[in-house]
């Protein structure tokens, strides 16, 4: 009989982000924290910011090219300037079968060595990693300006029970 399956420790932070320009720099502190190897999961509605997030995540890691939102690519690799990780920006939306099809998309690069961020991977990727970084951005609700969002920060898994997400709120 299989041992019950125990979820990974997990760290929590919530912040509040009140613009896209924050947002952007929230990726930029997030990039100082992430290894090779790393994969963060973005979830947020249309329009959320993580789009915006990831900009900021590839400045902070320093890689080459815009990052936009890789839709219609599914995924797209933005190789380091420097002696950093690449950057791999995944949109699940449209993938269904979760980790072979992520396989069968030949990206060109080694998983291991690239921090790979991937949009609406819920449920879908998390075989990827038990350590894992979740970010789940949501709009805040109420009388509020339009760009205020309220952003939580999960890491799972030992690679992240001593991590300072602390910092990323400072």
């Amino acid at each position: 009989m299989e041992a019950p399956h125990h979820e990974a420790p997990a760290v929590t932070l919530k912040i509040t982000v009140n613009s896209p320009e924050q947002m952007g720099e929230l990726g930029r502190r997030l990039a100082k924290l992430l290894r090779p190897g790393d994969l963060v999961m973005l979830t947020g509605e249309l329009g959320a910011g993580k789009t915006t997030l990831t900009r900021g995540l590839g400045e902070g890691l320093g890689v080459r090219g815009a990052v936009t939102s890789p839709t219609f690519v599914i995924a797209r690799v933005h190789p380091p300037l420097g002696e950093g990780p690449s950057l791999v920006h995944v949109d699940a939306y449209r993938l269904g079968g979760g980790l072979d099809e992520m396989e069968d998309l030949d990206l060109d690069v080694s998983l291991p060595e690239s921090v790979i961020v991937v949009e609406w991977g819920d449920g879908k990727v998390e075989e990827l990693s038990d350590d894992r970084l979740r970010v789940v951005i949501d709009r805040a609700v109420g009388d509020t300006a339009d760009d205020v969002r309220e952003v939580t920060i999960t890491g799972l898994g030992a690679r992240w029970a001593d991590a300072d997400l602390a910092s990323l709120g400072a």
